[in-house]
């Protein structure tokens, strides 16, 4: 910087020729005063790279800026807080840097230096514009990564892949679909089979259909269960889904670089739980067919078959919104559990008092505080069946205020909800890698080919060559 600063300067002594020289000849005692005392300050500035006391200013696309160097020089590393990078947006004519940036961006990234590591997005400023700034400033990959988790980003970590070759293919065709063409065709065909298979758990529940599979099991009740389920079409296309996730889940298994975490995974435990219950379904129809009596309760198999339903779950790991909702549900647990506590104390308050308001009523539905349980939860939520309902005109009261208070408590916390499914959603939507479609202009006040440093350090020391010289000497001079 200091060099740059006297290059007018020595421009201009160069120009006055002799009569400066005789002029030092003159004053040759206070002349080598002034030179020792400038040279021991220039030492100083050029060891330290500007006293730290020393104020720097910061033209950003027409708004000026002005700072320490000592609050600069807390980050070496950085683009501001090292001399040699900045020294490349140097302007020596203005005698200030340069940088044809975002403004309103430059006020978090000069509150950063500022507070010694504190960085906050403006509220109008997209994240990915920001992160593009902050990579300008070169803040540094810890600063990132930081920044990235106070926005709620999920921790990436670096998952590692299998040593042998064909385990490491395997593994990228059913884990990573966007990793080749192959991958994208699995993903496809896992998809279809997992929507075919909640179409059959539910169309096998209807009653034509219901009828027709308990008339075939009463006709064929003297043969095998194989011969009972062969004209089956649910039962076939259920076993057919189940073969492919039963191979998925397998080759997955097998070609997991980590068994542990490979079983610590949400989405296989969905996987496996999946599968579980065809395969119950099955033994107990086996140990029927042998005459075994069953070892499974009624209830316990439909429980069991109730677990086919989150099947669906299975298709978060191919649905960009599904894992939108989840993040958005994981980040709303303390407002949601706020929601059913103002909910459970609004029920035991109106309940309570609907049934002291209507225990006179020989008609009344409301034989107790627990039985008015259900009516305070659907009068709070506005749904209102209508099965239960007050016919006194103190119940009405209660009733009403029990309305109207339901639909305060609801209220309240949604919007923090609402607000933190557009916050993933936008940051989904915003954080795309535009590099290879837009590119930002080049703020270089030197010209030339430098690397970070490099070009505008030898500009510095230079001054000469044609391309390390400013733009605004080239065109004056």
């Amino acid at each position: 910087f200091d060099r740059a600063r006297r290059q007018p300067a020595r421009r201009e002594q160069s120009g006055r020729g002799a009569g400066v020289q005789t002029k030092a000849v003159d004053g040759s005692d206070r002349g080598s005063q002034r030179e020792g005392s400038r040279r021991s300050h220039t030492g100083s500035w050029r060891a330290g790279g500007w006293a730290l006391g020393e104020r720097l200013a910061i033209n950003v696309s027409g708004m000026r800026y002005e700072t320490q160097l000592r609050t600069l020089a807390q980050f070496p590393d950085t683009l501001l807080g090292d001399p040699k990078r900045r020294l490349r947006y140097y302007d020596p004519l203005r005698d200030e840097l340069f940088l044809d940036r975002s403004r309103v961006c430059f006020d978090a990234i000069l509150f950063f230096y500022q507070s010694g590591g504190r960085l906050r997005r403006p509220a109008n400023v997209p994240l990915d514009v920001f992160m593009e700034e902050m990579r300008f400033y070169q803040l540094g990959e810890d600063t990132l990564a930081r920044f990235k988790q106070d926005e709620g980003f999920p921790k990436v970590e670096e998952q590692p892949l299998p040593a042998n070759p064909l385990q490491r293919r395997l593994w990228m065709l059913f884990e990573y679909p966007e990793s080749s063409g192959g991958a994208r065709i699995i993903a496809i065909i896992s998809v279809m089979v997992i929507v075919v298979s909640i179409l059959i758990f539910c169309l096998e529940t209807l009653p034509e259909f219901r009828a027709e599979k308990e008339g075939r099991h009463q006709r064929t009740e003297s043969s095998s269960l194989w011969k009972s389920f062969r004209g089956d079409p649910f039962f076939i296309t259920e076993t057919v889904c189940i073969c492919w996730f039963s191979f998925e889940l397998v080759v997955r298994l097998l070609c997991a670089p980590s068994k542990v975490h490979f079983f610590k995974d949400v989405m296989n435990t969905i996987d496996f739980f999946a599968i579980i219950p065809y395969f119950v379904t099955l033994g107990t129809e086996l140990a029927k067919d042998r005459g075994d009596p069953p070892s499974v309760s009624l209830a316990l198999i439909r429980v069991i078959r109730l677990v086919r339903v989150f099947r669906i779950f299975k298709l978060s790991r191919h649905s960009k919104g599904l894992q939108i909702l989840g993040q958005t549900l994981k980040a709303s647990l303390r407002e949601l559990a706020l929601l059913i506590f103002f909910l459970f104390i609004g029920v035991i308050l109106f309940s309570s008092a609907v049934y002291f308001a209507e225990v006179d009523n020989p008609k009344t539905s409301f034989t107790s505080i627990p039985e008015a349980f259900w009516w305070a939860v659907v009068s709070m939520t506005t749904v209102g069946y209508g099965d239960m309902y007050p016919e006194t005109v103190g119940g009405k009261l209660v009733g009403s205020m029990c309305a109207i208070a339901g639909v305060l408590t609801i209220s309240l916390p949604v919007p923090v909800i609402v607000s933190n499914f557009s916050y993933f959603y936008h940051r989904e939507t915003e954080c795309v890698d535009t590099e290879s479609e837009f590119k930002h202009v080049d703020t270089d006040v030197w010209e030339g080919e430098g690397g970070e440093g490099e070009g505008g350090g030898g500009g510095g020391e230079g001054g000469g060559a044609e391309e390390s010289r400013p733009l605004s000497c080239r065109y004056t001079h």
